[in-house]
């Protein structure tokens, strides 16, 4: 919304030295966000007078028209005689009222003017036109010319109001009544501590039997209905400059007097208006719901098909307008033939539901439609029609006739009823009675009781609807700023749960480890899962489709972390950072197909455990989960030494960092699971209640999902669930013992078939050594067929033995490693290597 200050200023009266700055910084406390304020003129400078054209002479020989003019510019000039004028625009006649700015004079964006020689004559000055004066849009673009009326030598400065601030307003959707100089000149008044002097406040006629018939056949949509009808109008009558240039400053393009006016009222008062050609409307206006299949040609030229759902307005031929959001070309005022004399005036308040989905079914937004789909004061379209009539009457010599329709549905006033604490306890201050009261009235509530207040909520504000609502408004006024910066003081026994801390503890230690967080949207298509390369039946193929996805390209809920991380490295890589390691912590969604349809809960009460428990069950399964994903060098070359590339036991080592954040010991095996390579995957297991359990993969992608996906070679990920790995933990992980007895270390190499899992080797390895292991770890493999026999390999571990409260012995430590040896032998038919 575009405010002009001097507008403002009729309806407030703001101090004399405010600027537009100064109530930029009053409204924006109060919660209206001033985005700019424009300062229209500042840089201009005159002489700029209104001058008569008195001889125009045409040039020949140029590539385009050029024309050498005389001008009357009066006394203006300091000699009285015509100034001479070189111009190319050709929308003026001798004999007409034009804008001059002469030598000495600056235009907006520091254009000085002097006199100069062009197409062979001297020009001493310009003849303007709206866009040399940054006027804004009027249609025309070419030169101003102004009425006859206005003598010559005039300041056409003051004339134009061409000097001015402008605040242009984001008004939020729960704050609808500041799309209008009454709403912001409200909000300024109160600011100020001002009156205001409301526009609205005009003498109405009472309704009769006597104005323009109309029938509402759907009050529920339409709920308030106003007819005024004023005859006797001049079709030559033109809007006056006052008037275009308040259209122009707050954003709208003049096109006819009746139009320019009921766009001027509904800025004012924030009451959207229409205006038909009475000669163009048969029988009876009326308003109800179109029928599937009807046609409107709107005002912009459209032909749209209207949908059942559709709110129009109609005579005896059909529709004639859609509801709230534009009229019809049938009724449309043509100024162009200069034929309208009879005009017919709507002022009406329309469901803000069925306007706002009118305009978004057929894609037309409009000045009226944003207005009224925020909500407008129903109580203002009897004072929008007078004023109208009003003006059409002062400005087109029309007649306004006697006949008043007004249809209003009963509706009886919103009533609030709130503590008179309650602003006090929302904001931690102690304001008063006293305060609340008198900060509701200035909103524009009756306020009654003591104790306990009834407020009466002002028509003009639909927002206003719970007690929370009042005491916002009492804050807002009496300020934000105001506002303590008190901490909540938590119950005790309260904190974060479990899982939130194994959440945190993962993100802290992948981080530690050298990886980078990258939070995704939590969406995908059905493109994604092709590139994984998933199977038609896969679970991850199941997802959640979402009714209004912001994508239609990712439409669903993601069932796996990785095709937003795989998204995120392959952005990075394509910018030039080819070392990357990612991670994320997250939830996907993995319906089953079996979830029950949700109920729908009431609203008039909480609603039981058993429906919450109900509801909870239509929900997917939703498990927490970690991913990560590697590509480029794991570890820099440099003057340390040789780096090297990031692979499948990187990723592993990353499942691994996870698990231990949990207090779980991972059991790993080879396997196959899309999209991971067939021979450098690995399936990640660990005891959960009991039994051990599938928890996530690691390993290197397959070649076609990299090719596919556009990713760099040899890219790794990991993905592991953390709601599973917090089932196999212990809870609260507990420091470690530190001995201060010497660690006794035994190295052993055993020989096993190819086949053979290192993982089941030593799991049998630390079940066999005892309490007395501290560490075990696999630091060689090694094949060779001739050493070793064909299809065998050597792992070689190096076990450390301590005991918290002795030195152990040679012979304590190598007992504890022939029994783990022994275990090993007997479980995966090892063989101790010579």
């Amino acid at each position: 919304m575009r405010v002009p200050l001097s507008w403002l200023r009729e309806y407030v009266d703001l101090p004399a030295t405010e600027t537009g700055r100064d109530v930029q910084a009053k409204l924006i406390p109060a919660g209206l966000e001033v985005e700019t304020v424009e300062q229209l003129g500042a840089d201009l400078k005159g002489p700029l007078v209104v001058g008569q054209v008195l001889t125009i002479e045409e040039l020949e020989g140029f590539k385009k028209p050029i024309r050498f003019c005389t001008v009357d510019v009066g006394r203006a000039n300091g000699t009285g005689e015509p100034q001479e004028i070189v111009c190319g625009a050709r929308n003026f006649a001798v004999g007409d009222k034009v804008v001059v700015v002469l030598p000495g004079a600056t235009l907006p964006g520091g254009f000085s003017i002097s006199a100069r020689k062009t197409y062979g004559r001297v020009s001493h000055g310009m003849i303007c036109s709206t866009d040399e004066l940054g006027m804004g849009d009027d249609g025309t673009h070419g030169i101003i010319v102004l009425p006859p009326e206005h003598e010559v030598g005039t300041d056409a400065i003051e004339l134009l109001q061409l000097v001015d601030e402008v605040l242009d307003i984001a008004v939020t959707p729960d704050r609808g009544y500041c799309l209008s100089i009454r709403g912001v000149a409200r909000e300024a008044a109160i600011a100020y501590g001002r009156p205001l002097l409301d526009p609205a406040l005009l003498d109405v006629p009472a309704p009769n039997a006597f104005g323009h018939p109309v029938k509402i056949a759907d009050p529920f949509g339409c709920d308030r209905f106003t007819a005024r009808t004023v005859t006797g109008l001049d079709p030559e009558a033109r809007s006056p400059i006052w008037l275009r240039r308040r259209l122009q400053k707050a954003g709208m393009r003049p096109i006819s007097l009746a139009v320019d006016i009921t766009n001027y009222v509904m800025l004012e008062l924030g009451q959207p208006l229409h205006a038909y050609d009475r000669s163009r409307v048969q029988g009876t206006i009326g308003v109800r719901r179109a029928e599937r299949g009807e046609q409107l040609t709107t005002l912009d030229g459209v032909t749209r098909t209207l949908s059942a759902e559709d709110l129009v307005i109609t005579d005896d031929r059909g529709p004639i307008g859609l509801a709230g959001v534009m009229g019809g070309a049938n009724t449309e005022i043509d100024d162009t033939e200069g034929t309208t004399t009879e005009v017919v005036v709507e002022a009406a308040h329309f469901d803000p539901v069925a306007v706002a989905r009118t305009a978004r079914r057929h894609k037309l937004s409009s000045e009226a439609s944003r207005r009224f789909e925020r909500g407008v004061d129903p109580q203002a379209a009897s004072a929008a029609a007078q004023r109208t009539v009003d003006l059409l009457v002062l400005l087109a010599g029309g007649t306004a006739e006697a006949g008043v329709t007004e249809i209003v549905a009963p509706a009886a006033p919103r009533t609030i009823t709130i503590p008179a604490d309650h602003p006090d306890k929302v904001a931690g201050v102690a304001y008063g009675r006293e305060t609340v009261v008198r900060r509701l009235q200035q909103v524009g509530c009756d306020v009654y009781g003591q104790d306990e207040l009834i407020v009466t909520v002002p028509s003009w504000r639909p927002d206003l609807t719970d007690p929370n609502d009042l005491a916002e408004e009492v804050i807002r006024l009496e300020g934000y700023e105001n506002l303590p910066s008190t901490l909540p003081r938590p119950l005790p026994g309260r904190g974060l749960t479990e899982r939130q801390r194994l959440h945190r503890r993962v993100g802290r230690a992948l981080a530690g480890a050298g990886y980078v967080e990258a939070l995704n949207y939590p969406f995908i298509g059905e493109a994604v899962l092709d590139q994984l390369g998933l199977e038609a039946d896969d679970p991850r193929r199941r997802r959640v489709t979402l009714v209004n996805p912001l994508s239609d390209e990712e439409p669903a809920l993601r069932t796996t972390l990785l095709p937003g991380l795989l998204g995120a490295l392959r952005r990075n890589d394509g910018r030039g950072g080819h070392d990357l390691a990612l991670f994320e912590t997250g939830l996907v969604f993995r319906p089953t197909g079996e979830e029950p349809a949700a109920a729908v809960l009431p609203a008039d009460r909480r609603p039981t455990d058993e429906q919450l428990a109900a509801l909870d069950a239509a929900l997917p399964r939703q498990p927490r989960r970690a991913a990560v994903v590697l590509a480029g060098a794991r570890e820099q070359t440099g003057w340390w030494g040789k780096g090297r590339p990031s692979d499948w036991a990187d990723a592993v080592e990353a499942a691994r960092t996870v698990a231990r954040e949990a207090g779980v010991e991972l059991s790993v095996r080879a396997d196959q699971h899309t999209p991971w390579h067939p021979g450098r995957c690995a399936a990640l297991y660990a005891e959960v209640d009991g039994a051990e359990t599938l928890v996530g993969h690691a390993g290197e992608l397959h070649p076609r999902v990299v090719k596919a996906m556009h990713l760099p070679e040899r890219t790794c990920a990991t993905e592991i669930d953390l709601d599973l790995l917090q089932r196999a933990g212990e809870g609260l992980l507990q420091a470690p013992r530190i001995s201060t007895f010497p660690v006794a270390t035994q190295d052993v190499a055993l020989v096993v078939d190819r086949p053979v899992p290192a993982a089941e080797v030593e799991a049998a390895l630390r079940e066999g050594a005892g309490e007395l292991l501290e560490s075990l770890r696999l630091f060689d493999i090694y094949e060779n067929a001739e050493q070793l026999g064909e299809g065998r390999k050597s792992l070689a571990y190096a076990l450390r033995f301590r005991a918290p409260d002795r030195t152990l012995t040679v012979d304590e430590a190598s007992a504890a490693r022939d029994a783990a040896v022994a275990l090993a032998a007997e479980r995966t038919g090892a063989e101790l290597r010579s």
